[in-house]
């Protein structure tokens, strides 16, 4: 099925809009729609959510939950098509879906400012505030076991004894490093069978480019990007906020001096969510804030220095070694916050 034929099982005539690929993302084809109305047209990669009709689902149910009880919360969800269905299959088995545009916003991909950091980190919340008394029982996860910790160390662990002796002795360093943190493993174990966390719908990507900024306050007024928006705890969302926001660097940097712990961006985020979050949370939950940090920063290490034991299967890579990087990037980072924070 072709790109017009797609527009056209959503009602829209091909030859009213300009087609134009956004190529921020890493996991799914995005494009925008330009015309009398704007969209956003996204084909959903199969091979990462294999059970597309979870994700509709749970962002359906997260809508009609909403509307019902924050209806002035803005909220993006899948536009219908003709069908009446949310997707459209392709005919490789890929689905298509459509949102609306939201005219007079702007993304970020870096964390620059204070005010940035705790706008950003004050609308993560509120979706997870909003959503928290809902069912979670009723949602799905699209990926499952996204953020299982002790999952993704015996993923390493697994990817360390098949690999070969060449990657192994180039990630010496790295390897070691995961296996001394193994401690946090222990502590994520404890803290769940402790029951001191409880599951609630949550974002379970929070980077600083899933939130829509407005251009002329400049402050977040939307989530967006909500293919893992399921089950999860709060440390997945504030952990993944302090792993993207705090250093100036992304995790591709190679240059490790540059990974740095920024303390006033972190005050920052840490503010803007209890502020948000703040009545959800007990005190004892809240002092989880640096784990939250540790763990999330871990998991990444791990899943990246994974894949490059494995041979570069999962992650796309540009060059031979970017995987170590990312992971040796990611490494760096964690011993920074837990210097920091400890």
């Amino acid at each position: 099925m072709s790109l017009p034929a797609i527009l056209n099982a959503f009602g829209l005539e091909p030859g009213e809009y300009q087609c134009d690929r956004i190529t921020t993302g890493h996991i799914n084809f995005t494009y925008k729609l330009t015309g009398a109305k704007s969209f956003i047209l996204q084909r959903i990669n199969k091979n990462v959510f294999r059970q597309p009709e979870r994700v509709a689902n749970n962002i359906r149910m997260a809508a009609d939950y909403l509307s019902r009880h924050y209806p002035d919360y803005l909220f993006t969800s899948g536009i219908a098509a003709v069908n009446g269905k949310e997707m459209v299959y392709d005919e490789d088995g890929f689905p298509w879906r459509l949102f609306p545009y939201i005219t007079n916003t702007f993304t970020v991909d870096k964390v620059d400012t204070e005010q940035e950091a705790f706008s950003a980190a004050t609308g993560f919340g509120q979706l997870t505030a909003h959503l928290w008394n809902s069912d979670v029982s009723r949602f799905q996860e699209t990926i499952p076991h996204f953020h299982d910790l002790a999952l993704r160390y015996d993923q390493f662990t697994a990817a360390l004894q098949n690999a070969t002796q060449e990657r192994k002795q180039n990630a010496k360093w790295a390897i070691e490093q995961c296996t001394a943190q193994h401690h946090l493993v222990n502590h994520y174990n404890n803290l769940i069978r402790s029951g001191e966390l409880t599951l609630h719908v949550m974002h379970n990507d929070t980077k600083i480019n899933n939130i829509l900024f407005d251009r002329t306050s400049r402050k977040a007024i939307c989530v967006i990007d909500l293919d893992t928006l399921m089950p999860g705890y709060f440390i997945y969302d504030l952990g993944d906020m302090i792993r993207t926001f705090v250093s100036p660097v992304s995790e591709e940097e190679n240059d490790f001096t540059r990974v740095l712990f920024r303390r006033n961006i972190y005050e920052a985020l840490i503010e803007g969510y209890f502020t948000s979050m703040g009545n959800c949370l007990t005190p004892e939950q809240k002092s989880q804030a640096p784990f939250a940090g540790y763990m999330m920063t871990y998991i990444m290490a791990l899943r990246f220095i994974a894949d490059y034991l494995n041979g570069d299967v999962y992650y796309q890579t540009y060059y031979a070694g970017q995987n170590l990087i990312r992971g040796q990037n990611q490494l760096h980072l964690l011993n920074n916050l837990q210097a920091a924070l400890n």
